[in-house]
Parts: C-alpha cells; structure tokens; sequence
C-alpha cells in the first residue's frame, strides 16, 4: 500500500513538471518574435572593388550610424565616404508600430545578414518582417518608387464569399490613413487586417499615388487570396483574412500558406529554438524520472 501511494505521489510530480516544462516551451515559442523573419534579398551583381579598404571603411561607418540612430527613430538616411567615388548612401526603416527596442533589435540584424546575403555588392537591400535596410554606393542607377520588388499571395483562395468586398473596403480605410498617418497605418475591418507603409522622406502626395499602386496591384496579382505582400520601391503593403480573430502582427507569408520567393529562414531559426528546448526539457525530464526510480527502490527496500 505505502509503495502504491508511493508511485502515485511520484507519477503526479512528474505529470506536474512535465506540464509546467512544457508550459513553458510553449510559451516561448508563442513570445517569439517575428518581425525579424526574412522577407527578401536584393542584391546588385557588381561587386565593388577595394585594394585600399575605403569602400569598407565607408561601409562600415554607414551601418554603424543606422544601428545607432535605430534605438530613437524608425527611419535614417545617411552618406558616408571619404570621396566621391567611396561614397555610400544608405538608410533603414522600421515597420510604424514597433518600439525603440523591437526597431533596434531588427535593425542590428541587417549589416550582417546584408553581407551574408549579398556580400560586397555595390548595392543591397534586405527586407525583414519588422525592417529594411538599403545601402547604395555613388552613381548606382535610380529605379522608380513605383517599381515591385517582391510580392507574396496566400494559397488559400477564398474568392466569390464577400471576402474581397471587405478587403477592398480594408484597402481604401487604409490607404486614407497611410496618408493622413503620414506614412504608416494599420487597421482591421470585418477580419481583414490591412497594413501599409511609404518610405520615410516620401511626401503624402507621392506616398497616397505609391499605396494606390500597391494596392491595385495586390488585387491583380492575389486575387482572391487570403493574404498577400506587395512590396514597392518606396512603400509596401500587407493585407490578411483572420476570421477566428484579430492578429496584432502583419500578415506573414505563411498566412494560410504563400506562393513567392519568400525566405523560410526565421521558421527554420524558430523550428531549431522549439527542438533545442524540446530536447533540454525530455532530458531534464529523464533525470526526474531516474531521480523518482531511485527514490523508490531506497523506500522499497526500507519497507
């Protein structure tokens, strides 16, 4: 009987732990955040040439300036270079809700992935959920504000269910508040959450006709999707249909699934997290198990 009580007492502490270890696996994984999954990569195919190091000291004081100002605003633009030829032009910008922290933590991440990505371009952009970053050396050839970098439309194709009357509508709530906002809204209407943003130094005029395109464009290349991206030269949006309730983060190209060239590289960061977590707490969950076995038999053999 005490040796039942025993095992008992002993499978109900383990049940205990394992629900509290695994509790807090969940937790983490659900407080994880993703406005630092990649999005996109542009990469000019010239790579400049630098015998005397100039270019990279340029470079280098540029994305040190932008990771600097990141902790007090969510958009910089800056030169540097010694000379007209080392010049680099360079800015980044923040999504319009994120805090000082989140922009920073997004930002600091962008030198390095640039040079990874596109190692020494004369020109890079790396677009993350939350952030971007541009850099540009001297007499790099200008493309329009209108031109699309990348899109992203859900697979999920839910036309012809009142869906795309309540995205459109979305649509024009938004892109009045972009403009009114001066750059940046976000909203939810009838579970369709909506997102827009121009870059920092375009005017509401030139921001109102960049989000229309967006826009326009977004309902000819996704359709009846349930989720899309469309990222312009200098805006973007983002739009997604939530009807189990509203998601305080843009719509992810994960959102019912995605067709694009989107990079799965922050689901694969996460993925890795959950199963170095998963593995510490089965092994921590061992050692209480052998640590209750040999409580046992000690109390076993006593008995």
């Amino acid at each position: 009987m005490r040796f039942s009580l025993l095992k008992l007492s002993s499978f109900s502490i383990i049940i205990s732990i394992s629900m509290a270890l695994f509790s807090d696996l969940e937790l983490a994984k659900s407080a994880s955040p993703d406005y630092t999954n990649l999005i996109y990569k542009g990469c000019a195919r010239e790579q400049f040439s630098d015998p005397s190091g100039l270019y990279s000291q340029s470079l280098s004081a540029m994305f040190g300036s932008l990771v600097s100002q990141s902790t007090k605003t969510r958009f910089y633009k800056t030169t540097t270079g010694t000379t007209s030829q080392t010049t680099i032009t360079g800015l980044f910008q923040c999504r319009g809700d994120l805090s000082n922290n989140d922009c920073y933590n997004c930002v600091s991440r962008l030198p390095v992935l640039s040079g990874k990505l596109c190692g020494r371009a004369i020109a890079s952009r790396v677009q993350l959920s939350g952030c971007y970053l541009l850099y540009e050396v001297a007499g790099f050839a200008q493309i329009s504000g209108m031109e699309m970098l990348f899109k992203t439309c859900g697979k999920k194709n839910i036309a012809g269910t009142g869906f795309e009357e309540r995205r459109d509508t979305a649509f024009g709530v938004m892109q009045n508040g972009v403009v009114s906002g001066h750059g940046f809204y976000a909203t939810t209407y009838q579970a369709v959450y909506v997102l827009g943003q121009c870059e920092g130094d375009v005017g509401d005029s030139d921001c109102n006709g960049c989000i229309k395109n967006a826009l326009e464009k977004a309902q000819v290349e996704c359709g009846g999707s349930s989720s899309g991206q469309i990222y312009l030269h200098k805006c973007f949006i983002a739009y997604g249909y939530y009807p189990n309730g509203f998601h305080r983060d843009p719509p992810s190209s994960n959102t019912y699934g995605s067709s694009g060239s989107s990079s799965s590289s922050g689901t694969t960061g996460k993925t890795v997290a959950i199963i170095v977590g998963g593995t510490a707490g089965v092994g921590f969950l061992v050692i209480c198990l052998l640590f209750v076995k040999n409580l046992m038999k000690k109390k076993y053999d006593d008995y």
